[in-house]
């Protein structure tokens, strides 16, 4: 070989070194351990007269390194702690004076770590072995959310004010709320499970791997948009708790001996009881062997304190009642209009589109509404009618016949049309004397044509108009294409609706509700709106076909 081949074969190397060393460090850095790691660990309340403390069992622990980017906390008493910057102060529980071993992991660019350790002897003068018997039963317990009992999960302020900041002032949830939407109906599935291992209190959280996350927390688990939701999250796992005493606002209070406890629960590594508000600590404000009451602030917003109740035996929720005896029906069976001792129509534009900025006019005409072939057919067409481009109709049983209680059946087969939004729903017969929403408004199902094959079933309510009405949803296959019974059982217990059987949503019915008068019947398509949308501009025309329309009580 050539010396001048040599050479080149050397040279080339030395680029290559050169290159992977430069890739090298521009990927990393400077890989050093951190080194110069110290760590000091001061007792909170430590005097000379006091060498272990106050009794709070607060150390302040204040680590620094050479080359570190972050620190951990590792305590022996089976708790950790992530700390950015070093400093964090840790509260050990244990009654008593006790010496704990505290190991601090500084690391460094590429994850290089290099540890220290350090004895703490601090006294707690803290115990709730009350709370700990009532929580365990001396071994291991299960608790449920109580959620028969209204303001099972609830929000309230959190500020000085005495006379608001011990419940859930801002919302309250009603018996069973959550169940029977997609949404939230997860929250209902937690078991949570608190052990004594020890002397050591556990807890673990059993959620079937769906949590129920506040709106603001969503990306914790890939979420996003508004509205809180039910999403795929892994919560398992063995967490420590420890506990404190309470600092809260309500602690605060003059009467607060009878509003809290004054226990903090302290779950380690991100634990927390089955609704995710980006919190770990609990206020016990109450708790016997089979109920529980705590209070936790929601983090990333101070002024807000979140309520949930628990209990030892899960409740269920009663089936709806069922109604076997018909006492109305039409089975559309007679062409021609439809039966006038039965049916009348709204007409028209309506009131700023019938109030949902709706862009038809209902008719009586026999292009939009007839009955033929054994089958109600309601047709939404793209034409000039009465100052509006599409003409429709509306149908409604009301002044003819009204019930309370009972069971709806509607087999229909829906339009289709990016912009069609047919429904199927019910209003309160008093509503000349209680205007909507007072007069309370069931809606068995509405479908828009943009959202295909997703069914939506929603209750409005004072508190719940508009935009906020309490609403469940489901993909059903094939609306547009096929018939399906949509149906509601309506108890003085709940308001339930279902598509051939599959549950959309459920709502518990009390007194307070409007939900316990009589109310009518309305078959309708309206065309685009607040829910409908943009219309499709190659739309033309679709119809809602309904085969029979029945009620039995």
């Amino acid at each position: 070989m050539s010396k001048k081949i040599i050479i080149n074969i050397i040279a080339l190397l030395s680029l290559f070194l050169t290159v992977s060393c430069q890739k090298d460090d521009y990927a990393f850095g400077d890989l050093s351990a951190p080194s110069n790691l110290k760590v000091t660990a001061e007792v909170v309340g430590k005097t000379a007269d006091a060498p272990d403390g106050d009794g709070s069992g607060l150390v302040k622990l204040v680590a620094t390194a050479d080359n570190a980017i972050s620190y951990k906390y590792v305590f022996s008493d089976g708790t950790s702690e992530n700390s950015p910057s070093g400093v964090f102060t840790k509260r050990f529980t244990k009654t008593g004076l006790n010496t704990y071993t505290v190991t601090v992991i500084a690391t460094g660019k590429g994850g290089i770590a290099t540890n220290s350790t350090v004895d703490v002897a601090v006294l707690s003068n803290f115990s709730d072995d009350e709370a700990v018997q009532f929580l365990t039963a001396g071994t291991s317990k299960k608790w449920y959310w109580s959620a028969s009992e209204p303001a099972h999960l609830g929000v309230g302020q959190n500020d000085g004010d005495a006379t608001k900041n011990y419940y859930s002032n801002y919302y309250s949830a009603a018996p069973f709320e959550k169940a029977g939407s997609p949404t939230s109906s997860c929250l209902y599935d937690n078991v949570l499970t608190f052990s004594l291992v020890g002397e050591q209190l556990k807890f673990e959280l059993d959620n079937g791997g769906a949590t129920f996350f506040n709106a603001a927390f969503k990306n914790v688990a890939g979420g996003s948009g508004d509205g809180d939701d039910c999403l795929a999250y892994d919560a398992s796992g063995v967490k420590t708790v420890s506990l404190s005493p309470s600092e809260s606002v309500v602690t605060k209070n003059p009467d607060h001996a009878t509003q809290t406890r004054g226990t903090m629960l302290n779950f380690s590594d991100g634990g927390f009881m089955g609704y995710y508000i980006g919190q770990s600590s609990y206020e016990i404000l109450s708790i016997t062997e089979n109920r529980m009451v705590v209070r936790a602030v929601m983090g990333g917003n101070s002024s807000l304190a979140w309520y949930h109740i628990f209990t030892t035996t899960k409740p269920t929720q009663a089936p709806p009642a069922d109604f076997t005896e018909l006492v109305w029906s039409d089975e559309f069976n007679t062409d021609g209009a439809p039966d006038a001792t039965k049916w009348n129509y709204d007409l028209g534009k309506g009131d700023n589109g019938w109030g949902n900025n709706e862009k038809q006019n209902y008719t009586n005409a026999a292009t939009n509404v007839i009955v033929q072939g054994g089958n109600l057919k309601i047709t939404a067409k793209k034409e000039a009618s009465g100052g509006a481009e599409y003409s429709s109709a509306r149908l409604k049983t009301d002044a003819k016949f009204a019930f309370t209680y009972g069971k709806v059946e509607v087999r229909a087969k829906l339009p289709i049309g990016v912009g069609t939004w047919p429904a199927i729903w019910m209003l309160g017969q008093n509503y000349a004397t209680k205007p909507w929403p007072a007069c309370g408004e069931i809606d068995i199902m509405e479908h828009v044509g943009k959202n295909q094959d997703v069914i939506l079933s929603t209750l409005h309510y004072p508190g719940h108009s508009g935009g906020e009405g309490n609403t469940g949803s489901k993909t059903i296959p094939n609306v547009s294409t096929e018939f399906h019974v949509y149906k509601a059982i309506w108890s003085a217990a709940s308001v339930t609706t279902f598509v051939d059987d599959v549950q959309i949503h459920s709502v518990p019915n009390d007194g307070t509700l409007p939900f316990n008068s009589d109310f009518f019947l309305i078959l309708n398509v309206a065309m685009g709106g607040n829910l409908g949308g943009n219309i499709d501009a190659a739309f033309t025309q679709s119809s809602m076909e309904i085969d029979y329309v029945r009620v039995y009580q």
